[in-house]
């Protein structure tokens, strides 16, 4: 398992050691045996505005945006269980929309940015929400993912914010 961190500002270098845990944590959850690489940047809301719109044609600043390097015509259900190395793609997650949401939502910056990494992460595994079945899948278990983090780390739960 490797992560490619990189962050506009020093302060936020403090995040790759909690997003590699998340990543332990995530892969051990779905028994994942391959070794992953992935990569985050953490950016303002310019850099991932204009990602957004170069690549999305969406003309806004959003919260996360991941690029998966695997398409949908993998099986990631017998993929991840090979014990082989995977480049899996990248996650831009914007601190500045995330110390809006953490206002928004009533919780610390600190959730919300690790939200953010697992939900992206997750994006990149495969799962999705366009649908309200894959809804159904892919939020459950980010919460999951989340609070198991946070009762490892402090004994806190977020049980706020669905997606």
């Amino acid at each position: 398992m490797e992560l490619d961190f990189s962050s506009f500002k020093k302060q936020y270098n403090r995040f790759k050691r909690k997003y590699l845990e998340i990543m332990d944590i995530t892969f051990k959850k779905l028994k994942i045996k391959a070794d992953i690489y992935l990569s985050v940047a953490i950016v303002d809301n310019d850099y991932i505005h204009t990602i957004n719109r170069e690549y999305r044609k969406i003309d806004k600043e959003t919260d996360v945006i991941s690029f998966a390097f695997l398409d949908d015509k993998h099986d990631f259900s017998t993929l991840y269980k090979r014990k082989e190395k995977i480049i899996l793609g990248e996650i831009y997650i914007s601190y500045d929309k995330a110390k809006q949401q953490a206002i928004e939502y009533g919780h610390c910056f600190t959730d919300e940015m690790i939200f953010l990494f697992i939900h992206g992460l997750l994006h990149l595994l495969g799962f999705d929400h366009m649908t309200k079945k894959e809804e159904e899948i892919m939020f459950p278990l980010q919460k999951e993912i989340l609070n198991f983090y946070k009762e490892k780390n402090n004994g806190q739960q977020r049980t706020s914010r669905k997606s």
